[in-house]
């Protein structure tokens, strides 16, 4: 008798990761989940009609040919465009020649009211400064001493929802206030009661008004402002003085208690840059926290919430998950690196939702991409939403595949995976959102069964990040007695039998 007639498919698919049993003669090929995803774009649609889908995402501007080809060539008002999605390619542009792709116009624009002159916006030497000044605070190493943050609050959330399980929950704006509220404590080591409500009135005003680009954005150069531009200016007077007041509290509440627990706004004002010994301006580390805060927190509750849509369409892999976490502790982050198929699924989920699923670049000189010439001001496009799911690249890849990331998978291609993106520009804080990640998901999983309410499709569109085009409602239930101890009762009865 095997082990899946016994348990069940779906039980049977975490007795391997949890008892170290074999399970190979389960009998059942199950097909994967195959996610919603929005329909392809005609692959001759206009650049009108291209500009026009754009305002709703971009991600449906998209059409076949770029899900299946390596490099296509277009024209757009004028000037070439390059959508890559060859590894080699790639690894040109974003590694080996990289100082001579810089953002377009249209990105600045959108991007600088609420960044500053951060990590994200600025080039060349202002970049490199900030760079260098940045890392020591973002390693592996300074990162666990924040974990003690990320689990209080994430503690807090799942208290919070344990009074929820008789209602209908919104997931996704849970997870948009828990990881705000991290981003408070592991920067400022306050929380966000007062300040939240503030912060998430300007992210909604902005994604809602000023994110989504306009045509003149697309087409005049930066020295031509556009009516957007002037309200992004009146936007970006208010968003800096907010950022002001934020940092203003936590140098008084420095002074009137003491020592507080070290924290990221600790380590970015002590940070010297170690080639010249700079330290931050007032101006440039309110650039940071923005960055810091708004990318960070925004990129992480996407990505979580996703893992938790797919795996309440996938009860067998969030039964997997389940498994793993039970006999986990994951209450100081010491256990997270034996979360394997937790990080598969965090691995998995970004692959087909990619927090950032477009990079644009404009090339500052000529250059020449796969035997193709690029002139300047061309603009090169890489879209992770398109390499994710290519059909060169990968199998099955528009479905829910989470062993695709465990160690027996090989792994894939550096340059085909990029939901942080590569080389010199890859996102600082990567090591501290996956730990982030990991950890909230785990701990959720580990205390709720979670279900979808509301069965119709959720269909993602890109407008500065894969977002949901709704918030579908959940149900949770608290998981009642030990999986662990099920599964190993269960492997004990089939070795008798």
């Amino acid at each position: 008798m095997s082990i899946a007639k016994a348990l069940g498919t779906e039980a049977a698919l975490g007795v391997e990761a949890v008892l170290g049993v074999e399970a190979l003669d389960m009998p059942v090929a199950r097909r994967p989940l195959v996610p919603p995803s929005p329909p392809r774009a005609p692959d001759n649609m206009t650049a009108i009609g291209r500009m026009s889908a754009m305002r709703a995402s971009a991600i449906g501007t998209w059409g076949q040919r770029a899900y299946e080809e390596d490099i296509i060539r277009g024209r757009f008002f004028g000037r070439s465009s390059f959508i890559l999605n060859t590894p080699d390619a790639i690894r040109h542009v974003l590694v080996e020649n990289y100082e001579n792709y810089t953002r377009t116009p249209a990105a600045i624009r959108v991007l600088r009211p609420v960044l500053g002159e951060g990590p994200l916006i600025a080039e060349g030497r202002a970049w490199k400064h900030q760079r260098r000044t940045l890392a020591p605070a973002f390693t592996p190493r300074a990162v666990m001493p924040l974990v003690p943050h990320m689990v209080a609050v994430i503690d807090e959330t799942i208290a919070r929802l344990a009074a929820k399980c008789a209602e209908p929950v919104d997931l996704r704006e849970t997870m948009q206030r828990m990881t705000l509220e991290i981003a408070g404590r592991t920067m400022f080591s306050f929380g966000m009661e007062r300040h939240g409500p503030t912060l998430r009135d300007f992210v909604m005003e902005y994604g809602a008004r000023l994110a989504r680009p306009h045509f003149l954005d697309l087409l005049l150069p930066l020295s031509w402002p556009t009516p957007q531009d002037l309200s992004r200016a009146r936007f970006r007077k208010r968003w800096t003085r907010f950022i002001g007041q934020l940092m203003a509290e936590r140098r008084a509440a420095g002074k009137n208690q003491g020592a507080l627990p070290r924290d990221l706004f600790d380590l970015m004002g002590a940070a010297r840059d170690p080639e010249t010994g700079e330290a931050f301006t007032d101006e440039q580390l309110g650039d940071q926290i923005a960055t810091m805060i708004l990318a960070g927190h925004e990129t992480t509750a996407i990505a979580l919430f996703w893992s938790l849509y797919l795996l309440a369409l996938d009860p067998a892999s969030q039964d997997q998950l389940a498994a793993e976490v039970e006999g986990a502790d994951v209450n100081g982050g010491l256990d997270i690196e034996r979360l394997k198929f937790t990080r598969a699924v965090v691995d998995e989920t970004m692959r087909l939702y990619p927090p950032a699923f477009l990079i644009a670049r404009a090339a500052v000189a000529p250059d020449t991409i796969a035997g193709m010439p690029v002139r300047r001001n061309d603009v090169v496009l890489i879209a992770p939403w398109l390499l994710h799911r290519h059909e060169k690249l990968w199998r099955e890849p528009n479905a829910f595949m989470p062993e695709r990331f465990m160690s027996s998978a090989p792994p894939p291609d550096r340059f085909a995976y990029l939901p942080f993106g590569v080389g010199a520009r890859v996102c600082i804080g990567a090591h501290f959102a996956l730990v982030e990640a990991t950890l909230a998901l785990a701990k959720i999983i580990k205390a709720f069964r979670v279900e979808l309410l509301d069965k119709a499709p959720v269909m993602p569109i890109g407008v500065v990040t894969t977002q949901p085009d709704r918030s579908p409602m959940f149900r949770i239930a608290r998981r009642r007695g030990s999986i662990v101890w099920t599964l190993r009762q269960s492997a004990l009865k089939v070795r008798h039998e």
